[in-house]
C-alpha cells in the first residue's frame, strides 16, 4: 500500500488562549481540504488537545502530543502518560524534539518513552539532528548515533511504519533562504534510510517515513519536496500561519 504524506504541526507552547487555537485550527481544516495524498498531525498544547478533538474534522486530521512522561502514572507533579493522551483520543506523539533534549532528555530517555508510546499504541515521531554542520561529515555519525540509541533494542513489529522528523538544529528559526538546501537535505533522508537499513532491515526502512524540520516556510516548501525526497514536514511556527495551506499544498503534490 502506498505511503501517504505526513505533516505535522508543532505548535509548541502557543497560541496563549484556547479562542486562537481554535482560530489556527479553522485554518489547518481549511487547508486540509481538498488533499488527496497527506495526513495532517496537529500537535497543540496539552490543554487545547480534547477540546479541539472535540470539533469536527476532515478524516485526514489527526492529534498528537507534543511529549509524554517516561513514568506510567504516580506521584510526577506536571506530568503527562502515554496512556492519558491515548484516552483523549490523540495518536501521535512528538519524541526527542531539540528544545527537550536542551531540557537535558538523552537518547536513553527517549528511547523509554518510545517504549511506553508503543506501550500505548501510539504513533511516535522521533526526532533527530545535528547541532552542527561540518565538511568532514561528523554530523552523520552524530544522527547514526541517535538512531540506533533510541530504536536499537526495541520491537520490529513497533518500528514497522516508524516516522522519523529530520530537524537540524542549526537550521530552526532562519529564513528559508539560510535554511539548510533541498540537495543537502535529500542526501541526508538517503542516510538516514541507509541506516535504517542497515540496522533493522529493509522492511523497516522501507516503511518508515522521513520527515525534514528547520525553517521551512510557503516558499521553501515545494523544492524541499521535489528534490529533498521528504514524506512531509515537522512544521513549528509556520503551522500557526496562513502559510501553512501553501506548505501543506506543497506536499500534497508529491505522489
Amino acid at each position: 500500500m502506498k505511503k501517504r504524506n505526513l505533516v505535522v504541526a508543532n505548535w509548541k507552547m502557543n497560541p496563549n488562549t484556547f479562542l486562537d487555537a481554535k482560530k489556527a485550527f479553522d485554518g489547518v481544516r481549511l487547508g486540509a481540504k481538498g488533499l488527496k495524498n497527506t495526513d495532517i498531525v496537529v500537535c497543540p498544547p496539552f490543554p487545547y488537545i480534547y477540546p479541539l478533538v472535540k470539533l469536527n474534522s476532515p478524516k485526514n486530521i489527526f492529534f498528537g502530543a507534543q511529549n509524554i512522561s517516561i513514568e506510567p502514572k504516580g506521584a510526577f507533579t506536571g506530568e503527562v502518560s502515554s496512556e492519558m493522551i491515548k484516552t483523549l483520543p490523540a495518536k501521535y506523539v512528538i519524541l526527542g524534539h531539540s528544545e527537550r533534549r536542551k531540557m537535558g532528555e538523552t537518547n536513553e530517555i527517549v528511547k523509554a518513552k518510545l517504549q511506553r508510546a508503543f506501550g500505548a499504541d501510539l504513533v511516535p515521531i522521533l526526532c533527530v539532528g545535528e547541532n552542527e554542520r561540518d565538511k568532514e561529515g561528523n554530523h552523520l555519525g552524530f544522527i547514526k548515533n541517535q538512531i540506533k540509541e533510541c530504536l536499537i533494542g526495541l520491537s520490529k513489529k513497533d518500528l514497522v511504519g516508524i516516522n522519523i522528523a529530520y530537524e537540524p538544529i542549526w537550521a530552526i528559526g532562519k529564513s528559508y533562504l539560510e535554511a539548510m538546501s533541498p540537495t543537502d537535505i535529500h542526501e541526508t533522508v538517503l542516510f538516514i534510510k541507509k541506516v535504517l537499513i542497515e540496522q533493522f532491515g529493509s522492511d523497516i526502512a522501507g516503511g518508515s517515513k522521513i520527515l525534514y524540520g528547520g525553517s521551512v516556510e510557503a516558499e521553501n516548501a515545494s523544492e524541499i519536496v521535489r528534490i529533498g525526497n521528504v514524506d512531509g514536514f515537522l512544521v513549528g511556527h509556520a503551522s500557526l500561519t496562513s502559510q501553512f495551506s501553501d506548505i501543506l499544498k506543497a506536499v500534497d503534490l508529491k505522489r
